[in-house]
């Protein structure tokens, strides 16, 4: 469970650490492409649980190998699920801390609702006080959660961003720290004005935070340092950014760009790995991967 002393240095840990954030946080919708990726076949599984029971395999290959050490990787977002698994006898967020002195980050939303207003915002997310509670006992330290946003219109991302920073409201009174996931669709038409739109919403929101700290997951801008000014906000923690499709070669070419801005990957950091790798190929190949956003994200 989090002391304050405990969650203070994990605070400033995040706050002034190198490395970047690992996201290991796939769900019922993106594990079987990611089990494709890791080079396991739909067939091989046929309920959910034996899905969940591969991909938590995968996550704790990755988690376990010496390669994922914590001069580079500064946190792992983990799925819901993950807090009901162990890894070598230990929860996973557990291990992940004080095995790694990697900080441990839940993601909370259900996923989106139906787009409207060029957005999909997030579905309620029932008994999240619980669920928040419950993971601040386990030492978790802070939540991710994801909304999508296709196209610039600005009633469409003020509802996005007014529901974030609500939600973003209950994390910070279970004594989490929020991540802020109000992703832009990289193949937007007019992804630099949804930009624009979304940082003024942004700074409007951080406004009101008082003393209260929030870190802010952003699509790679159109414009380099587009976001240095939430970098630089005294209510940002950090800021981090997905790779969103691009490849990542691309992702880390447009991050080493963008100062002050770490990596949140996921699909980018996994990709090469393979369930019929040998564990020296597999730490050879995460290495490398590891290495290079590690890199994109120190400038």
């Amino acid at each position: 469970m989090n002391t304050t002393n405990e969650f203070v240095a994990k605070l400033n840990r995040f706050e002034t650490a190198a490395g970047f954030i690992a996201a290991l946080d796939q769900s019922g919708g993106s594990t079987p492409k990611a089990l494709r990726m890791y080079g396991i076949d739909d067939s091989a599984y046929s309920t959910d649980g034996e899905m969940f029971d591969l991909i938590q395999q995968a996550r704790a290959r990755i988690i376990e190998s010496p390669v994922f050490t914590s001069d580079r990787v500064l946190a792992a977002i983990l799925f819901e699920g993950t807090l009901d698994r162990t890894i070598d006898g230990q929860g996973v967020a557990d291990y992940l801390w004080s095995r790694k002195q990697i900080l441990p980050i839940l993601k909370i939303d259900k996923g989106l609702a139906e787009k409207a207003d060029g957005v999909q915002r997030m579905k309620d997310i029932p008994g999240l006080d619980q669920t928040l509670a419950r993971a601040r006992e386990q030492g978790v330290f802070g939540t991710k959660e994801r909304s999508f946003i296709a196209a610039a219109d600005e009633h469409g991302i003020a509802d996005v961003v007014a529901q974030q920073f609500a939600v973003g409201d209950q994390v910070l009174a279970a004594g989490l720290v929020p991540i802020l996931e109000p992703e832009i669709d990289i193949h937007a038409p007019d992804k630099a004005d949804a930009e624009t739109i979304l940082k003024a919403e942004l700074l409007k929101g951080l406004g009101a935070l008082g003393d209260q700290k929030v870190a802010v997951k952003i699509t790679l801008p159109s414009v380099v340092d587009f976001y240095l000014d939430l970098v630089k906000h005294p209510n940002v923690a950090r800021v981090v950014a997905l790779s969103g499709g691009y490849s990542r070669d691309e992702a880390n070419a447009i991050l080493a760009r963008n100062h002050g801005v770490i990596a949140s990957f996921s699909r980018a950091l996994l990709d090469g790995l393979t369930a019929d790798q040998t564990d020296a190929e597999f730490d050879a190949t995460l290495d490398a991967s590891i290495r290079t956003i590690a890199q994109a994200s120190a400038t």
